[in-house]
C-alpha cells in the first residue's frame, strides 16, 4: 500500500534523466549551438558536480537541491552534444562539404531496391567524392531513384556505383499545411536526392557488405518469398500478410490502407509494440516449456532477447519497434536479474536509451504514439475497467480488451488529430474484432514461415491465412462504409493539442483521485480550448484566398471563401485520392475549407479570365496570340500553366499584371527562360517549383 504514496519521480528515476535529455535535444535542434559552447558547458557542470563532492557533508545536505540542478543541466548539455554529433552535417567528412555539380560520387547501395510505378528507389551511402583526379573519403546518405529502363533492377545490397549526375537538395513543396518532407528527411540524415537514367551511373565490381545486414536482408527476402509462394497473389491479401508479419508495405493497396486508417486499426499493419508484445508472449511461453532451456535463466533470457531483436531488425527497426524491443529488454532483464521496477521507469529508461542512440526519434510519429499508448494503458486501463463490472466471463474479457483500446485511444487521439486530422468513431468495434483476428493471423504466419519447406503444411497454412485476412478486410471495409464512421478534416494546431492533453490528464486525475485542483484545471483547459476554436472559426468567415499549388506536372488552383473551396485544375487531382490527399487536403484543412462547391459567391469566369471579388486573374495554359493595345488590361494575377508557347514580351504588349506566376505543370527550362524575360522587362514573377505554393489574399 505504501508504494502508491511514493512519488513517480522516486519510483521511476529515469524520468528525471529523460526530461533534461529531451530539453537538450530540442534546444540543439532549434538553436544549433556551437561545439565549443557545448563542451565548455559540459566541462563546467561536470567540474561543479565533482567539486560539490568535496564539500563538507553538512553543506552537501544543505545545498542538495543545487546538486540536482547541476546534474539536470549536465544531462541537458549531454542532450545538446548527442544531438549535434548525430547531425551528419557537422561531420568533416560529410560529402556536402566537398561536393559540387561536376563531382562524381562513389555510392554504396545500402538496402534492397524498392520497385515503384515508374522507378526503383533505394538509399545510398556516399563513400567517396571524386573531384578531378582527387578521391576524397566521404560520408552521408542520399535517396536514389533509378528509371525502369536502366539495369538498376539487378543491383543488390552492398553493390557500388559511380554517379555522374548533379544532386538535388530535398525541399518541401511549399503547399500550406503540407507534410514537412525536408525536415523528415533531415531527421533521417538525408539532405539530397538524385534521379538516375542509365547513362548517369555505372556499376563497379567491388562490394562492401555487413554480415548482419546481409543476413537480415536475406532472411527478409526468404520470408517475403515464402508468403508470396503460399498465399493468394491478390494484393489486398498478400499485402496485408507481408505488412502484418514484417512491415513490408510495397504490395499494399493504398485504398485498403486508407480503410484501415479510417477504421482506427492501422496499427495492425504498421509494425508496432502490439506485434512485438505478441512475439514476446509466444517466446516466453515456448522457452519456459522446453526442458533444456527453462532451467537456465541466462540462456532463456538470451534466446528471447535474440529472437526479439532479430524480429525488430527484420521489420526495418522503426522507432516504435525499437521502443518496444528496448522496453521488453529492460523489463526482461529487470524481472530476471534485478528488483522489479516501475513500468514508468522501464518506459523512461527505454526512451533514454533510444534517444541517446538517435535523438531525432523524438520527432518520429510512431515513437510518440507508441509511448503515449503504453502510458495510457498503464495509467488508465484499471480505472476504466472499474467503471463497469460484468458477471459473464466472456463479456468481462471483451470489456477488458475494450478498456485497453479506450485507454490507448484516449491518450493518443489529440496527437492523432493533430497529425492525421481524423477520428475513427467505430474504433471500439473494429479493434474488438480485428485485433484478435490479426493475432491469430500473425501466429499462423509464423507457423507458415517455420514449416514452409513442407509443401503440404505451407499450402494449407497459406489458405488459412488468406481466408482470415479476407475476413478481416471485409470487416474493415464494412465498418469503413458505414455512414458517419469517420470524423474527417478536423482542424488542430499545437495550442489546441496541448489544451486537449491538459484537459485529458486533469480530468483523469479528477476522476481517479477526486482532486478539486485537477477539476478546476480540466474546466479551465476545456474553456480555453473552446475559446481558441471559436476564435479560429470566427477568422474563417473573414478569409478569401486564391491558392496556386505546387503539384509537379499538374495545374491546381483553389478559390477559398469562408469554409468553402472551388477547385480549378487537372481532373486527375479529383479522381486520384492519393494525389489529392497528399497535395490539396492539408492546405484545405489548415485553412479550414472543408466544403467543395461548384458555385461560389463572388467568383465568375469568362474563358481564360476569372474574377474573384475584386481580384482579376488570367490563366493561360495554351498558346495564344496577343496584339499591342493602347491601354493594357490590368490583372492582379497572371498564371502561366502547362507550357504555353508564349513570350513574356508579347504578353506585356496587351496585359499589365501585378505578378506573373509559373506553376509546377511547366518545364523548369521554360520557367528559367520566362524569368529572364521578366527580369529584362522589370516584371515581378513567382516560380512555384522554386518557392512553393502561391497564395493571394483577396480583400
Amino acid at each position: 500500500m505504501q508504494s502508491y504514496n511514493i512519488p513517480i519521480w522516486k519510483t521511476a528515476p529515469f524520468c528525471r534523466l529523460l526530461i533534461p535529455l529531451i530539453m537538450g535535444i530540442l534546444l540543439q535542434w532549434y538553436q544549433q549551438l556551437p561545439f565549443y559552447f557545448i563542451m565548455i558547458s559540459f566541462a563546467v557542470f561536470l567540474a561543479a558536480i565533482l567539486l560539490f563532492s568535496f564539500l563538507p557533508l553538512a553543506l552537501q545536505f544543505r545545498f542538495r537541491e543545487l546538486l540536482g540542478v547541476l546534474f539536470f543541466l549536465l544531462i541537458a548539455v549531454f542532450g545538446l552534444l548527442i544531438s549535434r554529433q548525430k547531425d551528419v552535417r557537422n561531420n568533416s567528412d560529410w560529402f556536402g562539404h566537398q561536393y559540387n555539380d561536376s563531382s562524381l560520387l562513389l555510392v554504396r547501395i545500402d538496402e534492397p531496391l524498392v520497385e515503384r510505378t515508374k522507378s526503383y528507389k533505394v538509399t545510398g551511402y556516399v563513400e567517396q567524392v571524386v573531384n578531378g583526379a582527387v578521391f576524397n573519403p566521404a560520408a552521408g546518405k542520399l535517396f536514389i531513384y533509378f528509371t525502369k529502363d536502366s539495369a538498376a533492377g539487378f543491383l543488390r545490397y552492398g553493390d557500388k556505383i559511380l554517379v555522374s549526375k548533379p544532386l538535388q537538395k530535398i525541399e518541401n513543396a511549399g503547399n500550406p499545411g503540407a507534410f514537412n518532407y525536408e525536415r523528415y528527411a533531415a531527421f533521417h540524415q538525408t539532405f539530397h536526392t538524385v534521379y538516375l537514367k542509365e547513362k548517369d551511373w555505372i556499376k563497379l565490381e567491388s562490394k562492401s557488405r555487413l554480415a548482419l545486414n546481409r543476413f537480415v536482408f536475406s532472411l527478409q527476402s526468404y520470408v517475403i518469398s515464402a508468403l508470396q509462394n503460399n498465399i493468394s497473389a491478390d494484393n489486398n491479401i498478400l499485402g496485408i500478410a507481408e505488412a502484418l508479419l514484417i512491415g513490408y508495405k510495397e504490395d499494399l493497396d493504398k485504398d485498403l490502407v486508407q480503410a484501415y486508417s479510417n477504421a482506427g486499426v492501422v496499427h495492425i499493419i504498421a509494425i508496432s509494440g502490439l506485434h512485438l508484445g505478441l512475439i514476446y508472449v509466444m517466446l516466453a511461453w515456448l522457452f519456459n516449456r522446453l526442458p533444456f532451456i527453462k532451467n537456465y535463466k541466462l540462456l532463456n533470457v538470451g534466446l528471447i532477447l535474440s529472437c526479439l531483436w532479430l524480429f525488430a531488425l527484420l521489420t526495418g527497426a522503426s522507432a516504435s519497434v525499437l521502443r518496444s524491443a528496448v522496453m521488453f529488454t529492460c523489463i526482461l532483464i529487470g524481472k530476471n536479474f534485478f528488483k522489479q521496477t516501475s513500468i514508468y521507469n522501464s518506459l523512461a529508461s527505454s526512451a533514454f536509451i533510444l534517444l541517446c542512440y538517435d535523438p531525432y526519434f523524438l520527432w518520429d510519429v510512431g515513437f510518440q504514439l507508441s509511448y503515449l499508448a503504453v502510458i495510457g494503458i498503464v495509467a488508465l486501463q484499471k480505472p476504466i475497467i472499474s467503471l463497469l463490472y460484468l458477471k459473464n466471463s466472456w463479456l468481462n474479457k471483451c470489456w477488458n480488451m475494450l478498456a485497453v483500446t479506450l485507454a490507448a485511444q484516449l491518450i493518443t487521439f489529440p496527437l492523432c488529430i493533430y497529425y492525421f486530422h481524423q477520428f475513427p468513431n467505430l474504433f471500439f468495434i473494429t479493434n474488438l474484432l480485428a485485433v484478435p483476428l490479426s493475432t491469430i493471423i500473425l501466429f499462423v504466419e509464423i507457423f507458415l514461415i517455420a514449416f514452409s519447406w513442407i509443401p503440404f503444411l505451407g499450402v494449407y497454412a497459406g489458405k488459412l491465412i488468406a481466408c482470415l485476412i479476407w475476413l478481416m478486410n471485409a470487416i474493415i471495409n464494412t465498418c469503413n462504409n458505414i455512414p458517419y464512421s469517420l470524423l474527417d478534416n478536423i482542424y488542430a494546431n499545437v495550442v489546441t493539442t496541448w489544451l486537449l492533453y491538459i484537459f485529458i490528464i486533469a480530468a483523469s486525475a479528477w476522476l481517479i483521485h477526486k482532486s478539486r485542483v485537477a477539476f478546476r484545471l480540466a474546466l479551465l483547459s476545456l474553456f480555453s480550448f473552446i475559446a481558441v476554436q471559436t476564435y479560429s472559426r470566427l477568422g474563417i468567415h473573414q478569409q478569401k484566398w486564391i491558392v496556386v499549388y505546387n503539384v509537379p506536372q499538374h495545374q491546381a488552383i483553389d478559390f477559398i471563401y469562408h469554409d468553402q473551396y472551388h477547385f480549378v485544375g487537372d481532373s486527375s487531382l479529383i479522381n486520384d485520392g492519393a494525389l489529392r490527399n497528399f497535395h490539396l487536403r492539408p492546405a484545405r484543412i489548415s485553412l479550414q475549407a472543408s466544403t467543395g462547391v461548384s458555385m461560389m459567391p463572388g467568383l465568375y469566369q469568362h474563358k481564360i479570365a476569372w474574377q474573384f471579388f475584386n481580384r482579376k486573374i488570367l490563366v493561360i495554359d495554351s498558346s495564344l496570340q496577343f496584339h499591342p493595345l493602347e491601354k493594357k488590361v490590368a490583372v492582379d494575377l497572371l498564371l502561366l500553366s502547362k507550357n504555353p508557347g508564349i513570350k513574356i514580351a508579347q504578353l506585356a504588349t496587351a496585359i499589365k499584371p501585378s505578378i506573373i506566376v509559373f506553376d509546377a505543370s511547366n518545364s523548369l527550362w521554360k520557367i528559367a527562360g520566362w524569368k529572364k524575360e521578366c527580369e529584362t522587362l522589370a516584371l515581378p514573377c513567382f516560380s512555384i517549383p522554386e518557392k512553393g505554393a502561391f497564395m493571394l489574399d483577396v480583400e
